[in-house]
């Protein structure tokens, strides 16, 4: 019987101890017109000391989960010379940083020899899975939920070797 996907505050309300985010696209949902990726192209940037502009409430639902003592870890391989959507979200990752999450980055040369699963995912407390589907143009097609062994087996697997060899955000500069 297929789990029901849960909403974001659910998923990450119910981790207790780690909650992992491997990503493996160069881009997500690219609006060249409106929105936060047309805003920075047009040479918006988050001004660090202006916390309350930030990608609310994603943001302080990532705060909330890491003070009650959950480790976030997000990894993001990535193609070399970076996409211009790469370039965004590396522009605004120390927003996801000042929120509490860890992130690293690995050139996808350095992935190859990595069993990866075929779709960006969530791991929650190393026994759920929440599947993130993307159509071709990088829209959300929708979540699944696994918590078949085998396939929790493979995103843990996968993201520890990432996250082993991928560069902390704060060393890894773009290309």
């Amino acid at each position: 019987m297929p789990l029901s996907v849960p909403t974001w505050p659910e998923l990450l309300g119910s981790a207790t101890g780690s909650a992992v985010h491997l990503e493996m696209r160069d881009s997500y949902a690219v609006d060249y017109e409106t929105g936060p990726f047309a805003e920075w192209r047009a040479g918006f940037r988050h001004d660090p000391a202006d916390r309350e502009s930030w990608w609310r409430p994603w943001l302080d639902l990532i705060q909330g989960t890491v003070g009650r003592g959950v480790a976030v870890r997000r990894a993001r391989i990535v193609s070399e010379p970076v996409s211009e959507y790469t370039r965004f979200l590396y522009d605004g990752t120390f927003t996801n940083i000042a929120a509490g999450e860890l992130v690293r980055w690995l050139p996808r040369r350095q992935a190859s020899d990595i069993a990866l699963p075929g779709n960006d995912f969530w791991l929650i407390d190393g026994r759920l899975i929440r599947w993130n589907h993307f159509t071709g143009e990088g829209a959300s097609a929708g979540g699944e939920m696994s918590e078949d062994p085998a396939a929790v087996k493979l995103c843990a697997d996968a993201f520890e070797a990432v996250w082993e060899r991928a560069i902390p955000h704060d060393n890894y500069k773009i290309s």
